[in-house]
């Protein structure tokens, strides 16, 4: 049976390779690595050919609400974005704080954190604000390399961030935990190391620094804090609404919030917001994202019809405590950079189920993840978060020294990751405070 399952599984990394050989987006390799082990398990027996087909489509839909999430929320904040909210916002941070530079690292650093925690996706951050915040660190005397290794962090950070964490999402799903807690268990780490990153590679001012590679245009006549803040204000409102009365106000949902938020987006917007353009334009910008989200679902089907799921949890709890300690911080990061969100669902679910076994607290286990899989964005093939910093920053030499730029908060990320692993039984209080 064992060596029925390796056959599955070398012959889903030989389809995944051979597509990434040819130069196939990443979700056309995992689809593929999907339907060759599918098509291998069916000719071995598991599962029966018949079935492969619900499988596929079973697996499909695994992550639609997450699908529903990743689009609201990236709906609410392009409509922000199209509204002329995030312009303003940048513009009224260098007003307020140009000259008080700790001050405007920190907004601009809530700035870039926003989109991506509330959409679970850093590319969203850096599609919507990257360009005038790179503008705005360019102006702060911040040369362009150092520009894309803050926005790299950063985005990749807000990924991470609560409310919405994919990778823990994903984790949930499959280990059946409560989708809860995350709030001060993420939270706290996230903008303690996104300071510390803006302060490390933003705090050394050089006079002939390039600026971001737009100018920031005027916002739209109108516009005002109020404007920009009241629909956050609705979706903030409704997610603390069922806590504070849980049992006086229904659950309504972080997708349902989202698209009522768009709606006090819409109304709030000082100019009349092309609703259908901006919602076909959202969708074709997240294709990708869903697609990866479709296939990771497709993926796992498979893995655990075949057996291959299994054997991976297997290798995962025979590997002595100490050696997988040391493993972590590569082999996420680089799972990351090759699976992307598959690499939560191959790896992190297995993971969990170990650590919770032997008295790791779960939840903690899963944030100290977090903090290590958006550090995979900047790694190839896919390098996904890596690429868009480059680009939105304007910085045009080499990747690897922009990533050799990133490597003191790459380190200290990663040791606050594995020490939440590590001591997640004595964090625990971390979730009880977001309880």
């Amino acid at each position: 049976m064992t060596t029925q399952i390796l056959i599955i599984l070398a012959v889903m990394v030989a389809a995944y390779v051979a597509a990434k050989a040819s130069k196939l987006p990443v979700e056309i390799g995992i689809f593929a690595a999907a339907l060759g082990g599918g098509l291998a398990g069916a000719f071995l027996g598991t599962p029966p050919l018949p079935e492969l087909g619900r499988h596929l489509v079973e697996g499909s839909i695994t992550y639609l609400d997450v699908m529903l999430v990743f689009f609201t929320a990236t709906f609410f904040m392009t409509i922000v974005n199209e509204s002329g909210g995030v312009v303003y916002a940048v513009r009224a941070t260098l007003r307020a704080f140009g000259r008080k530079r700790a001050l405007a690292l920190l907004a601009l650093m809530i700035i870039v954190l926003i989109p991506g925690a509330l959409t679970g996706a850093g590319s969203v951050s850096l599609l919507v604000v990257g360009a005038p915040v790179a503008m705005a660190l360019g102006r702060l005397g911040i040369p362009r390399k150092r520009v894309a290794a803050i926005l790299f962090i950063v985005a990749g950070l807000s990924a991470a961030a609560p409310p919405v964490n994919i990778w823990a999402m994903i984790l949930c799903a499959g280990t059946a935990i409560p989708y809860v807690g995350f709030e001060f268990t993420l939270g706290i780490p996230v903008l303690i190391l996104g300071a510390f990153t803006m302060f490390v590679l933003g705090w050394r001012k050089e006079p002939g620094a390039a600026a971001g590679p737009i100018d920031l245009p005027e916002p739209p006549r109108g516009m005002t804090w109020w404007r920009v803040l009241i629909p956050f204000l609705v979706f903030f409102g409704l997610v603390a609404a069922y806590r504070i009365w849980p049992f006086a106000t229904p659950i309504f949902g972080l997708a349902l919030e989202f698209a009522l938020a768009s709606l006090a987006a819409v109304l709030c917007s000082p100019k009349r917001v092309a609703f259908l353009r901006l919602a076909r334009e959202t969708v074709q910008r997240l294709l990708p994202l869903l697609a990866t989200t479709v296939v990771v679902g497709m993926l796992q089907q498979i893995m655990t019809a075949t057996g291959v799921r299994g054997l991976v949890s297997f290798a995962v709890i025979s590997t002595p405590l100490v050696l997988l300690f040391f493993l972590l911080p590569v082999l996420i990061p680089f799972s990351e950079g090759v699976l992307t969100y598959g690499a939560a669902a191959i790896f992190g679910i297995p993971l969990i189920w170990f650590l919770d076994s032997i008295g790791f607290h779960a939840t903690v286990v899963i944030a100290g993840l977090s903090l290590l899989w958006p550090l995979g964005d900047g790694l190839p093939p896919t390098a996904l978060i890596g690429r868009l910093s480059t680009m939105v920053s304007g910085y045009e030499g080499s990747y690897r020294s922009f990533l050799r730029a990133t490597w003191l908060p790459w380190l200290v990320i990663t040791a606050a990751a594995m020490a939440m692993i590590i001591f997640s039984s004595k964090l625990a209080f971390l979730v009880k405070w977001s309880m």
